[in-house]
């Protein structure tokens, strides 16, 4: 027994040396380098601590309507009250298909309230990937919005989906604001009752207790939340995270000084997404701000969104920027932004200065601080400090995170500004990919000295300082306007088609949305192309596809071009679109 305790002692000594010595470099950039000491709460529970500090303080904003904490703690019991009067208990898994309105957020914390698990999902996926999202969460309930009902309703009958409530994006409007909706907006989804549907608005009048309701006592590491990535295997991943990931996620941006208490962020990002859940979302509420949701956001409603709110924060991807500095917004002062944060994709130093000098000739004292994260991460891992900035780079470390750059295949750490493939260990890394122990193996390591690495798959290096630079990545994946799009993904699904032999997916640039897909096509033998079958290929597409991973192009060729080796080549059709 004592052999034992001595060899996990030297484990635990050697694993507190490697992470001293590592944090060294970068961790003068931090004005606040002390241990965190992360509480032993759930993501509701963490939420409530901050309406005790600020009862009064606006939780959201949605359409004019503001809520306080106070009342959005209430909304919150009230909900998870009458979700455990439906039927949920602790252990369930509850997909939530909205976008950004305080339903969905209410719910999202009612769920994890009770101890069950939110399945987060994009209301614009396909009816086949909605089926597959239910299927591998195994979900009894869904809160949906519905726009998208029907499309549910062709699927739900082969899932375990015992109930559907349904929301609308009126939902929690003032009635006023309700009516012009509708006025303008002209569109009107009548859902006829039957057993399997429930209105939210119907759902919360069953929450009779909610006052003396009381949160399900679970812990940190307990699973939370299910978001999904697409898989370079063909089909999309379930990135499982714990309360932990969450909270850690939260308290490590308020270290990076991106805001305070009663600021206010524009919440564009959606919901389904690490970046916008966790950055976006829990981040600004953990903190005591005012979270502005935005369902529809379109990049033409971007300068009227920013004169209406007047946020202190926005936060987004170089697509969205880009939109942004091409508005014509005239001498509209942008003083009461603080901080502009992007992620989702590099920042060329160019734009970057572009933006900067955007903002500063509209009165802003912000600087755009580029930053780096995966969902296996929950959304963000590293970010550029707010005096410190070097071209390229994708920033520091977050506060109490690990990063190592190894040489690829190996576990050898590589010198400075050598590139290898990026490692991260901390406390926002996944628990695992959901059903699939032996993809998480691939990417979840223990090196030597105990310490538990994520393996990213991307390629990048790091300087003497600690900043680190990517450079490209190692799973063949194509980001367009902030989406990641998995060429693997597509390709299975094109190969489908009746008339398809064999397919390869690329990126090719994209002047807004950087990058695209681009389908090459082999056909069977003595199929000859003709716009039919493209037609029937790209339907195909559209009903099986989320809209953001379409392909733009579609080329019929007779062959796919090979290396030497026989590997399909890549980079010569990444070339021929370069050129």
């Amino acid at each position: 027994m004592l052999k034992s305790l001595l060899i996990k002692f030297n484990k635990f000594v050697a694993s507190v040396f490697e992470k001293v010595t590592n944090r060294e470099p970068w961790y003068k950039y931090y004005s606040n380098n002390q241990k965190i000491d992360y509480p032993d709460l759930t993501i509701y529970e963490l939420i409530n601590k901050t309406a005790e500090f600020y009862p009064f303080h606006y939780a959201y904003e949605y359409y004019g309507k503001k809520v306080t904490y106070r009342d959005f703690i209430i909304k919150i019991k009230r909900t998870a009250s009458s979700l455990l009067e439906l039927g949920v208990h602790e252990g369930d898994r509850v997909t939530i298909c909205m976008p950004n309105t305080p339903v969905a957020i209410i719910t999202f914390y009612a769920v994890n309230m009770i101890g069950a698990t939110a399945s987060m999902i994009h209301p614009l996926s396909s009816k086949n990937e909605i089926e597959f999202y239910l299927k591998e969460s195994n979900s009894k309930y869904i809160l949906t919005i519905d726009l998208v009902y029907d499309k549910l309703m062709e699927v739900v009958g082969k899932t375990s989906v015992e109930k559907i409530i349904v929301s609308s994006v009126t939902d929690d409007m003032g009635k006023f604001k309700r009516v012009m909706y509708w006025f303008f907006s002209g569109r009107k989804n009548k859902i006829e009752r039957n057993e399997k549907a429930i209105f939210y608005s119907d759902l919360i009048k069953m929450g009779v207790y909610y006052k003396d309701f009381k949160a399900c006592k679970r812990r940190s590491y307990d699973e939370a939340v299910i978001l999904y990535s697409g898989g370079t295997t063909g089909k999309p991943k379930g990135i499982v995270l714990s309360n932990m990931n969450f909270n850690a996620l939260a308290i490590q941006c308020n270290m990076c000084d991106l805001a305070k208490a009663g600021d206010s962020i524009l919440s564009i990002l959606p919901i389904f997404h690490g970046f916008g859940l966790g950055v976006s979302i829990h981040t600004p509420l953990y903190i005591g701000m005012k979270v502005i949701l935005v369902p529809d956001f379109s990049p033409r409603k971007f300068g009227g969104l920013l004169k209406k709110y007047n946020p202190t924060l926005i936060t987004g991807v170089p697509t969205l920027y880009e939109a942004l500095f091409k508005t014509k917004l005239g001498r509209r002062d942008l003083s009461h932004l603080k901080c502009v944060v992007s992620g989702g994709d590099t920042l060329t130093p160019d734009f970057k200065r572009q933006i900067d000098s955007f903002l500063k000739a509209h009165g802003s004292r912000a600087t755009i601080r580029c930053g780096y994260g995966l969902t296996e991460c929950t959304g963000a891992c590293c970010l550029n400090p707010k005096m410190e900035y070097r071209d390229n780079s994708i920033g520091i470390p977050m506060p109490s995170m690990d990063f190592k750059i190894f040489r690829i295949g190996t576990m050898d750490e590589c010198e400075f500004m050598e590139d290898g493939e990026i490692c991260v260990s901390g406390p926002t890394v996944m628990r695992g990919y959901l059903n699939d122990i032996e993809e998480t193996r691939k990417v979840i390591l223990i090196h030597p000295g105990g310490m538990v690495w994520l393996h990213t798959g991307d390629i990048g290096c790091m300087d003497s300082d600690g900043f680190v630079y990517f450079k490209q990545r190692l799973k063949r994946m194509i980001v367009s306007s902030g989406y990641n799009v998995y060429p693997s993904h597509i390709e299975s699904i094109i190969k489908k088609v009746d008339e398809v032999d064999n397919c390869v997916v690329i990126g090719i640039p994209h002047s807004y949305k950087k990058q695209v897909a681009k389908a090459y096509i082999v056909l069977k033998d003595g199929i000859k192309p003709s716009n039919g079958i493209k037609k029937k290929i790209k339907k195909y597409c559209e009903e099986n596809l989320s809209k953001y991973s379409w392909p733009y192009e579609y080329e019929f060729r007779d062959s796919i071009p090979k290396t030497l080796v026989g590997k399909i080549a890549y980079r010569e059709l990444e070339r021929e679109n370069n050129e």
